[in-house]
């Protein structure tokens, strides 16, 4: 796919005159313009020059993203070597935000000498604010002031008119050729009152002029259109400056610098001058600069950057790294493989890059109505003006039939209709922590019907945790726990602090530690109060020593008395890390460590599923893990083992069947998120996953995303209810401005009607406050409390298993568990399936007998 920047698109009606244009040139078999990227993908066999001459002709530019942007020679761009790096730095310098700047100073422009005019015609004759003596009833001066002053803003504010009348001309009119008409309509008008007004100065006819002054002119009505609709449109360019800057987070991260090895010696060169088969030296703490392989050293490798998982990967000799991931421990040396453009992380760039430029945002309903309700306006007014010559009535009076129709079917209000809506509907958000980036995210949301979810970060808490305890026989958990601390203290893999965490919460204390050694992809070895002790995989420590003790009587998980490698097969099927730990040839039991669902994630879902909406979750963990944190929490379905390009490509594949949301917190998640019809980022995730995003949920809660979607669908509505007012005063007040009922409308009450459909749109916009952004039609239980007869438990650690179990869930505030009256009682927040009970309970390996 060729990409290239496209400028002077204002609306998605330009956006769809682009693809037109380029879909028609020969050689072309696909073209997707994104309006808000301003970039445009091409794939066939097209030349460049023929490509941009298309949309020349259609009357914008174009270049190819790849070209340097036209700057000062300064330009640091002008000035990057070429390789990887120095792409990457064209790619950014093109998704700079030139148009918020422009439009800011456009802005000030227009209000400052907007406030001048509104002083004149508001505050002087409706406030009686002072003039100068020399202008007191100097009604031909005032109007000339007036007209110098709207010229100055409407000069000011120019694109409008170019851009809406060029559109007009090309046939194509989109919703700068509406703010133009209404503008320059209101001028007009008002121009030729004040010749009419000049006209009557021989006859000395005072009355008459002030009459026409105060009734007839509009030049600030010419004036406050395009300065009102600039205020939207640097708003516009705001969010989409701020929308590209997922594309510039994910080019940052690459690596400036790389430490090649020469002749026995470290060399630090920029990244461009790293060739497959160099050998480079990575320390920990340091980015690996390009992807290679491991040939010398151990090490673990925190991917987050390409898989999001919270866990980092033990590297040793021959194990592939790649860049932008970051060496945490020990010194490696690696030789390259794939630099610049081939690198992952580049990869992942060009992935988010593409998506950006083949998703189009979403039509907006004026923009598809425009180039039939402009025309047919003008036409309409032709009609009545010819109309009523040739019925005899003078030219002045079938003028102003004309103009009258021309001034009521002002498109404020269809202009109003959605950007109203989307303001109402954006600030209730923002109030409640649900931020929607853009205005088309606010109006996709509620369309979605599939949304699909990334697993760390975003189902579960990203941080592993200990969740099991089970004891050989003849050792105690408290035991147990102690030795496997001070064997993991020193450790720097987060599993490792896992447990370290769990028994400082226990208060155990640190006994002497010697001869600490970590063991790259199998476990770590100690001696512990000058006993050998060992802990790692079932396999590892099988070596050691047996694996077939049976449990303690009293173990906190329900296989008691069964052999502790069926225990570690039976944790791992739940989605857990069974960690053994031994001491000079004796195992003393397992340590479960896992990341833990968050506990309003099954009832996000749940509620999510209420709405229609299909849920699908997406992880790079294995299959067996994602099943059991799947099934755990309610979803649909479960796509497990995939990178980030395999996430995307599973996007791609539920786009098939409807739109999709994309739910994630991590940078592997990016690609997924721009491809998305909608992406939602958790708030706490990194910082390229929130600029990914359409929508960023403040709060860190799944239980926002049904929220964010149910806003959605309110506002959608409440656009359409817009557009219905907006059409209706047309209806009406059209024919009435015509004549057709014998009513003599003048432009001033077709300014009046046009405010008062403004008015109502900006009132029923403001009814959604009232709604709130609680989800619709969610049903809550009415009995708060659940009594849940369960058959297995033994002692006191089954207690505190089934208690972490139950309260794991969503909606479930407490459980009160007895072993010896063999009860679970519950104290719910909200509904709870009671098969979503039964089987957390059961899948522990105890029997629920009864629900009440």
């Amino acid at each position: 796919m060729e990409q290239y920047i496209v400028t002077g698109m204002s609306c998605a009606a330009c956006q769809a005159r682009v693809e037109k244009a380029v879909s028609q040139v020969p050689g072309v078999s696909s073209c997707a313009v994104s309006l808000l990227t301003n970039s445009m993908g091409v794939e066939g066999t097209a030349t460049p020059e023929a490509i941009i001459t298309a949309v020349e002709k259609a009357g914008y530019g174009a270049r190819p993203k790849s070209a340097p942007f036209k700057g000062s020679s300064s330009d640091p761009i002008n000035m990057t070597p070429k390789g990887g790096s120095a792409q990457l730095a064209a790619d950014e310098e093109a998704l700079k935000d030139r148009e918020t700047p422009a439009l800011r100073k456009r802005l000030i422009l227009s209000a400052a000498f907007l406030l001048v005019l509104m002083y004149i015609t508001m505050g002087h004759h409706m406030l009686h604010l002072p003039l100068p003596s020399f202008l007191h009833q100097n009604y031909i001066t005032l109007a000339m002031i007036q007209m110098l002053l709207a010229l100055i803003v409407m000069s000011i504010n120019k694109k409008f008119f170019t851009s809406g009348f060029g559109s007009l001309l090309h046939g194509a009119p989109n919703m700068d050729t509406l703010v133009a008409m209404g503008s320059a309509v209101s001028f007009g008008w008002s121009l030729a009152v004040l010749f009419k007004m000049a006209s009557s100065i021989p006859a000395g006819d005072s009355a008459v002029i002030e009459d026409l002054y105060h009734n007839q002119l509009f030049f600030e009505s010419a004036a406050m259109i395009p300065a009102l609709i600039t205020v939207g449109k640097m708003l516009e360019a705001m969010s989409k400056g701020r929308t590209t800057n997922a594309l510039k987070s994910l080019m940052r991260l690459a690596p400036k610098t790389a430490v090649l090895l020469q002749d026995g010696t470290e060399v630090q060169v920029a990244i461009e001058e790293v060739r497959p088969g160099d050998i480079f030296a990575v320390r920990p703490g340091e980015s690996i600069p390009v992807d290679g392989i491991v040939l010398e050293g151990e090490s673990a490798v925190n991917e987050a950057a390409l898989t999001g998982e919270s866990i980092p990967i033990d590297k040793v000799p021959g194990d592939r790294v790649s860049a932008a991931t970051i060496n945490q421990s020990g010194y490696i040396k690696c030789q390259a493989t794939r630099v610049g453009e081939d690198t992952t992380l580049s990869q992942i760039i060009k992935m988010v890059s593409d998506a950006a430029a083949t998703k189009a945002p979403i039509a907006r309903i004026a923009d598809k109505v425009s180039g039939i309700f402009v025309p047919a306006v003008i036409v309409v007014a032709a009609l009545v003006t010819v109309g009523w010559t040739v019925a005899g009535q003078s030219l002045s009076f079938a003028l102003a039939r004309g103009i009258s129709v021309l001034v009521i079917s002002c498109p404020c209000a269809l202009g109003l209709a959605t950007p109203v809506a989307i303001m109402v509907g954006n600030g209730l958000g923002a109030r409640n922590g649900i931020l929607f980036k853009t205005s088309e995210a606010l109006e996709t949301a509620g369309r979605v019907q599939f949304v699909a979810l990334d697993k760390t970060g975003t189902i579960t808490r990203g941080e592993p945790v200990v969740t099991d305890i089970c004891p050989a026989v003849g050792v105690s958990g408290n035991e147990l726990l102690e030795k496997a601390y001070a064997l993991e203290a020193k450790s720097e893999h987060p599993l490792a602090k896992a447990i370290v965490a769990a028994a400082g919460a226990q208060g155990s204390a640190l006994p002497d530690v010697t001869g600490f050694s970590a063991l790259s992809g199998s476990g770590v070895s100690a001696v512990v109060a000058n006993r050998a002790m060992h802990g790692g995989s079932g396999a590892f420590i099988g070596t050691l020593a047996s694996v077939d003790v049976p449990a303690a009587p009293d173990s906190a998980v329900p296989w008691a008395g069964k052999p502790l490698a069926m225990v570690g097969e039976n944790l791992a099927a739940q989605g857990k890390t069974p960690l053994f730990f031994e001491e000079e040839g004796k195992l003393l039991g397992i340590i479960a460590v896992a990341d833990v669902v968050k506990a309003d994630s099954s009832e996000a879902i749940r509620q999510m599923r209420e709405m229609g909406l299909k849920v699908v979750m997406l992880t790079g963990d294995n299959a067996r893990t994602a099943k059991a944190i799947g099934d755990q929490v309610g979803v649909d379905d479960v796509i497990a083992g995939v990178l980030p390009e395999g996430k995307e490509k599973a996007i791609r594949t539920l786009q098939e069947k409807g739109k999709v949301a994309m739910v994630g917190d991590g940078i592997n998640d990016a690609p997924a998120l721009t491809r998305a019809d909608i992406g939602i980022a958790i708030g706490a995730g990194a910082d390229v996953a929130v600029d990914s995003a359409d929508i960023v949920l403040m709060n860190s809660t799944l239980m926002d995303v049904a929220k964010a979607i149910s806003l959605s669908r309110k506002t959608l509505r409440n656009i359409h209810e817009n557009l219905f007012w907006a059409f209706f005063y047309n209806l009406i007040c059209i024919p009435l401005a015509a004549g057709l009922f014998g009513w003599k409308m003048n432009p001033m009450m077709g300014a009046a009607a046009m405010s008062l459909s403004s008015f109502t749109v900006c009132m029923n916009a403001l009814r959604l406050n009232l709604s709130g952004v609680k989800k619709e039609n969610v049903k809550r239980s009415k009995d708060m409390k659940k009594t849940v007869k369960i058959e297995g438990m033994m002692c006191p650690h089954c207690e505190a298993n089934v208690k972490k179990t139950l309260e794991a869930l969503g909606n479930v505030a407490d459980a009160e568990v007895s072993h010896k009256a063999g009860t679970a009682i519950l104290t719910l927040s909200g509904d709870v399936d009671d098969a979503v009970i039964k089987k957390a309970v059961e899948d522990k390996g105890y029997k629920v007998v009864s629900i009440q």
